[in-house]
């Protein structure tokens, strides 16, 4: 596509603003009209006056944030904002993750948020799929935006996760699994093997279960760790947010084998911090090829690159002939989120 001239999005303290639609998207300060791409919280904070976002992450966005004024597009519905043309696309990442596509006197520039780019047959069935938006301008992540990031297929990490799981229950040893409440958990509900044992969840991630439910997302049975016996819950899958480590929760559990779910897991040291028995690699962010793939589908001329590796990423582009820049964010990633000491507030759960 041809390249055009004027900004449709430029840094501010505020947040990425939209100078014709005079709105930002996912600021980090309060301010008058904020387009959301998903509800983790880095993305979507308290404070602002008016909050757009998909229809589909309005049930997670209220159970973190409250009651707020909220207005919902549906994927591919657009409205016009004082001339910009704003439409939501699935992003692959969470419940309800959306693309931002804006369109002003010609131009499109398309706002990534977080996204995952899956393989073949290798679908996260928790939420709608990656689409490509073709676009002048691709503001991208790049949490993983080193080509030693490349995911194996997700239906062998999980095959790792019920072995483990089913060896532990047969040694009579609950299994705790941490990965961030919001995404995650979800993940790691809709593709272990339930047959194992009972799952018990937290209760950080029990009202995200209940938003995930109620948008029609397959989820398994699972119980409060009060609900159960101790001989059930030697058996249990125990999926709860990272901030659970060496706390006084957990001891209900026994003795238990604990493994921590996260892209970071590829890297050894990134285990070794966690102190944890066993590390899944298991990510909702795109990989080094998948990054790659999306940007190309866009068709972007110019890339804007924000958290994560953003230099090497802008270098990588700029050597296949594109444009490219970086944004400096306040989002987190999860390789701090997975560094932070236990008991740290996670706000990418």
């Amino acid at each position: 596509m041809a390249l055009p001239n004027r900004d449709l999005i430029v840094q501010r303290p505020e947040g990425l603003y939209c100078p014709p639609g005079d709105f930002y998207i996912d600021p980090w300060r309060p301010v008058a009209r904020a387009v959301i791409t998903h509800a983790h919280g880095d993305h979507a904070r308290v404070g602002h006056g008016h909050y757009l976002a998909s229809a589909r992450s309005a049930g997670v966005l209220r159970a973190r944030l409250g009651d707020i004024e909220l207005q919902t597009l549906g994927y591919g519905e657009a409205i016009e904002h004082h001339g910009v043309r704003v439409s939501l696309h699935p992003a692959g990442h969470v419940l309800g993750s959306a693309q931002v596509r804006l369109e002003h006197e010609g131009q499109v520039w398309v706002a990534s948020g977080d996204y995952f780019v899956s393989g073949a047959g290798d679908d996260n069935s928790t939420c709608e799929p990656f689409e490509p938006i073709r676009c002048h301008c691709f503001v991208t992540e790049s949490t993983f935006g080193l080509p030693i990031y490349r995911w194996q297929p997700q239906r062998e990490v999980f095959d790792d996760i019920n072995r483990w799981w089913r060896a532990n229950a047969e040694a009579g040893r609950a299994s705790l699994l941490m990965g961030y409440s919001f995404g995650k958990a979800q993940r790691i509900l809709a593709g272990v093997d339930a047959s194992i044992g009972p799952i018990v969840v937290h209760g950080a991630v029990e009202p995200l279960d209940r938003a995930y439910r109620e948008e029609g997302v397959a989820l398994p049975a699972t119980h409060h760790a009060t609900e159960l016996d101790k001989t059930a819950l030697s058996r249990a899958l125990v999926v709860a947010p990272p901030s659970v480590q060496g706390s006084p929760w957990t001891r209900r559990f026994g003795d238990y084998s604990d493994a921590f779910a996260s892209g970071w897991m590829q890297l050894r040291g990134a285990r070794r911090r966690r102190a944890v028995d066993r590390g899944f690699v298991l990510s909702d962010h795109a990989d080094w090829p998948g990054l790659q793939r999306a940007i190309a589908a866009t068709g972007a001329e110019r890339v804007i690159v924000t958290h994560g590796y953003e230099a090497i990423m802008v270098r990588w582009l700029q050597e296949q002939g594109l444009q490219a820049g970086a944004f400096q964010t306040e989002y987190d990633d999860e390789r701090v989120l997975a560094e932070k000491p236990a008991g740290d507030v996670q706000s990418n759960e």
